[in-house]
């Protein structure tokens, strides 16, 4: 048993070279990534780029004291992070803190005042009836009646579906086109249709059809100024433009008001919405569901509570009776026409659906936002930090000449104590530091990674850990050369001793960046995951790099014949060569000695 195992070692020790040509090609592949990635620089976090760090604290609604919990905070999230985004932000962390905090970071770039107003705010859920609608930016959008029954199955109106990324198709079975004759298609062609069904309550027999009484409403003049300077501001807005739609929506829940909505991507209209007929509070339930027995496709199933379920049922009467587009209800999410469905018939029973060319995605992205309305969850500001990008600059660039200056050191002690041997560890931690910058830079865009203070902090710590692995292997050499080893078998009696002391310690210090990234949240994370990061390659350069490479240079004179600047002097290590004569064998003839 012993020959094979001697004999695989020797294999292992005669081709270090493959370890090297490992390393180096993961190196090369990694850094061509990163170029073609176009990511060449780690992506920086608030502290070093410079923004708007807010902390929200959620509270208590009265009467419901366990309304704070991990499903209505993961919600909560949600919202802010589509808020944030609907500002054009990117790279912003909406992200919790502990059980009951929010932190929100937003980098430069963006209006820190709109921001705070935009996140610091509980989710606001509406219904408001629609009194005007057309295309902003392009042409108007059509409002010829669709034609319908008296069950209230009329062919829907083109309407914005639940989510933003919707279908560019045409529902074959309810679209306009195909409905009715004198439907209507909306903008570029497109029919994106959402019909708000009554209950399956039959409506009283013998009633007229709705579209028999519906009349196209007559223009009247404005009877006082507020009318007319909300008349001029809805003819003057464009939805197309981003500052024009952060202030509409905006307005008394008694008064009507003007808002934007998306009834397709980057394909926006303008409304002209009266007051509130429903608060979004009052859904008790929304979800979305496949309806399987009717082949109707996906739809959005909503539950009110009995005040609201009563609320819809005199405000949906009122809408079955008027014409297009004055029989749509909007749905206005945080200011912003998410839905505007027709409505066909009064809705009793507190209960509605909505339904129509919707994809599971769509529901269930509709079903979320009538949701929101009904999270039991507010918010206060507990502080709003601003970093200056001067002041991120400056802490990075005191960051890294800390890091320098702790890289000097090292390689001074290096050069100075272990002299040749110090050229194998300052070209490993070149390595690393390659590695790891490489890393850091493609994880940026690939799970949202940001380079922050603590993180910098981080990879600083990393350098003595990594040069600690290197004395470690360097000291196990040199003692087997104090008891009168050559380099060759020096270096590989080493090597296992020095790898169970370095896996032991790596391991530890890993455990403990594990441990401190799941019980912490915010910078403290960055500081964690670049220390569990830089100690996981630390590994991979000792074992594919520094232990290689010193095999291949030990087989070199300068180093195998102990030169005195090779680090490897016999004399320095305190090894007198007599005492390598004293081992030969004592003569076997008396009289010899």
């Amino acid at each position: 048993m012993a020959a094979p195992k001697k004999g695989r070692s020797a294999s292992t020790q005669s081709k270090p070279g493959r370890a090297l040509a490992l390393i180096l090609i993961a190196i090369v592949a990694l850094t061509g990534g990163m170029f073609a990635s176009g990511h060449t620089k780690p992506r920086l976090g608030i502290d070093l780029a410079g923004g708007t760090s807010i902390t929200l604290t959620a509270i208590n609604e009265p009467g419901q004291p366990n309304a704070i919990n991990k499903t209505n905070m993961d919600t909560a999230v949600e919202i802010m992070n589509r808020r944030v985004n609907g500002l054009g932000v990117s790279e912003a962390e909406v992200q919790t803190q502990g059980n009951e905090n929010i932190i929100v970071n937003i980098p430069k770039g963006t209006d820190s005042e709109e921001a705070r107003q935009q996140v610091g705010t509980t989710a606001k859920l509406y219904f408001r009836p629609v009194l005007k609608v057309e295309g902003s930016g392009a042409a108007a959008l059509p409002s010829t009646p669709p034609s319908g029954d008296a069950s209230g199955s009329a062919s829907p109106s083109p309407s914005k579906s639940g989510d933003k990324n919707a279908d560019n198709g045409t529902d074959k079975a309810t679209s306009p086109e195909s409905a009715s004759p004198t439907g209507s298609a909306s903008p570029q062609g497109r029919a994106v249709t959402d019909a708000l069904k009554a209950d399956p309550t039959p409506s009283p027999s013998g009633s007229a059809s709705p579209s028999a009484d519906k009349a196209s409403p007559t223009p009247t003049p404005s009877a006082d100024k507020a009318t007319q300077d909300l008349e001029a501001a809805y003819a003057k807005l464009d939805c197309s433009d981003p500052k024009q739609r952060a202030t509409a929506g905006k307005g008394k829940n008694d008064e009507p008001i003007i808002a934007c909505g998306e009834e397709a991507p980057k394909v926006w209209s303008k409304f002209l919405l009266g007051p509130v007929g429903v608060d979004g509070t009052e859904i008790t339930k929304a979800q979305a569901i496949l309806d399987t027995q009717n082949g109707s496709g996906w739809k959005v199933v909503m539950d009110f509570d009995s005040k609201g379920g009563k609320k819809f049922l005199d405000v949906t009467t009122k809408l079955s009776s008027q014409a297009s587009p004055q029989n749509q209800f909007a749905i206005v999410l945080d200011d912003e026409v998410v839905s505007h469905p027709e409505v066909n018939g009064p809705i009793t029973g507190g209960k509605a659906e909505i339904s129509g060319s919707f994809t599971q995605q769509e529901a269930q992205n509709l079903s979320n936002m009538l949701s929101y309305g009904a999270l039991p969850l507010t918010f206060k500001e507990s502080s709003v930090t601003t970093v200056d990008a001067a002041l991120g600059g400056e802490q990075l660039h005191a960051g890294l000449i800390a890091g320098a200056i702790g890289l000097a050191l090292v390689v001074i002690y290096l050069l100075v104590y272990y002299r040749g041997l110090s050229l194998i560890a300052i070209a490993s931690l070149l390595v690393s530091a390659a590695l790891t910058y490489v890393i850091m830079s493609l994880l940026g865009p690939a799970i949202g990674f940001a380079l922050n203070l603590p993180a910098v902090c981080g990879a600083i710590v990393a350098i003595g850990i990594t040069a600690d692995s290197f004395i470690v292997y360097f000291e196990r050499v040199r003692d087997e050369i104090r008891e009168g080893r050559s380099l060759r078998p020096a270096v590989e009696r080493a090597w296992p001793r020095a790898r169970r002391t370095i896996l032991v310690s790596d391991f530890v210090s890993f455990l403990a960046a594990a441990v401190l990234f799941v019980v912490t949240v915010g910078k403290v994370q960055g500081f964690a995951f670049t220390l569990g990061l830089t100690t996981l390659l630390d590994v991979v350069v000792v074992f594919f790099f520094t232990k290689p490479l010193l095999t291949l240079l030990a087989r070199r004179k300068f180093f195998a014949g102990g030169h005195r600047l090779s680090g490897l002097d016999p004399k320095s290590l305190g090894v007198q060569p007599p005492l390598r004569r004293t081992r030969r064998p004592a003569p076997a003839d008396p009289k010899e000695a």
